[in-house]
């Protein structure tokens, strides 16, 4: 069977791949394109066009780039016309993919969502016609199941998040390296020296220009910590150097971020994905948003909900503290590292937390091979 798959963003590419997978399991004959990333190209499938040209981020920054956007919906269409697969898999990226949902409803194939669009956040009204396009929808947050049911009498099927799968693969695997090296450190032995301290300041130039800044700051006041970066597998080390050159005591890592997350105290995270997987490390965090002044005033009258984090949105409660906007700045950041670093019962209270968090993530089994197999069942002869 012909499978075109759409992402637009890393952690797209990421639960791209591990779908694509258990694809191949289901269906070893699968012909599988896709617009996503190197994980997904690695996966088996032919990439057709890299995310790197897809993320924008803010309603200032896509209407600037809009022109582009509307030229990558023309060819994607195009290119889905000339593949004619048996089904369209999108994953998340609602600006982009909800637009191909309509036009792929239209032209008779079959749609499937995977990992739902937040309407339950922002533009709610977009669920109407969502029901209407989309053939299947395979959510990964377990709250989701109900709000589609109980507030649009929509179906949908919790497949658990892919997430937890990941994280557990990658600490079986340090395991074993640990084992077979007998005890010695993963990271490079030069960023062992001192306990480390993750800083995640996200994937797209755009954000991480207004974070990192602030968040290597804070290195200044923590000597006796050594503050690790993890570079977007999208941006090149040279974007990096000048930020980085400053200070004594801050490092990078490459294609290495839950290596460091297993082996580091406390984290600055961006809010986003990259939330999630520190909390299912069980790495105490800050979260940290910081959006251009009028994305941010506009965004904050649209977005309708109680936290910017998947972990606090997840166990309705402020487990993470979120630093927004005008509060990210270094003196907060200091202060709410001391925290976790310093109080016991801080970190006794996130750490029962982060159990829970995860028990809740795990209730839908492993998510990768049950959305691939809901796939398969939709199309197979």
């Amino acid at each position: 069977m012909k499978y075109y798959i759409i992402s637009g963003e890393a952690s797209g590419d990421l639960h791209g791949s591990n779908l694509i997978k258990e694809l191949y399991k289901q269906d070893a004959s699968a012909n599988i394109r896709c617009w996503g990333g190197d994980l997904m190209q690695a996966a088996g499938a032919t990439l057709v066009k890299h995310y790197r040209e897809l993320a924008f981020m803010g309603f200032v920054e896509v209407i600037k780039n809009l022109p582009t956007i509307l030229s990558n919906i023309k060819f994607c269409k195009e290119d889905i016309l000339a593949f004619n697969p048996d089904v369209i898999v999108l994953i998340d990226y609602p600006g982009f993919n909800l637009r191909i949902a309509e036009w792929g409803k239209q032209k008779g194939f079959k749609i499937v969502y995977y990992i739902s669009p937040q309407v339950w956040a922002w533009k709610e009204n977009r669920v109407k016609k969502m029901k209407q396009c989309i053939d299947k929808m395979l959510v990964i947050l377990p709250f989701e199941k109900d709000y589609y049911k109980n507030k649009w009498n929509w179906d949908v099927e919790y497949v658990g998040h892919p997430l937890v799968e990941v994280v557990e693969e990658s600490r079986l695997k340090a395991e074993a390296v640990r084992r077979k090296e007998e005890g010695q450190d993963l990271l490079p032995q030069t960023l062992n020296l001192k306990p480390s301290i993750a800083l995640l300041p996200g994937s797209r130039k755009q954000e991480i220009t207004k974070k990192l800044p602030i968040m290597l700051e804070v290195a200044k006041s923590f000597p006796d910590y050594q503050f690790v970066v993890a570079k977007a597998p999208g941006q090149e080390d040279e974007f990096y150097t000048p930020f980085l050159s400053a200070y004594n005591n801050v490092s990078a890592v490459r294609n290495d971020t839950y290596n460091l997350l297993m082996q580091s105290k406390a984290a600055l995270v961006t809010s986003g994905t990259a939330t999630l997987e520190t909390a299912l490390f069980a790495v105490p965090e800050v979260v940290c948003y910081k959006a251009g002044t009028l994305s941010y005033e506009i965004g904050k009258r649209l977005v309708n909900v109680k936290f910017i984090s998947l972990v606090n949105l997840i166990m309705d409660k402020l487990v993470v503290k979120e630093l927004i906007q005008q509060d990210l700045t270094t003196k907060n950041l200091v202060t709410e590292l001391n925290e976790l670093l310093n109080n016991k019962v801080r970190q006794q209270q996130l750490q029962e937390d982060y159990v829970s968090l995860k028990n809740i993530l795990s209730a839908g089994g492993h998510a990768s091979s049950a959305a691939a197999k809901s796939i398969y069942a939709l199309i197979k002869p």
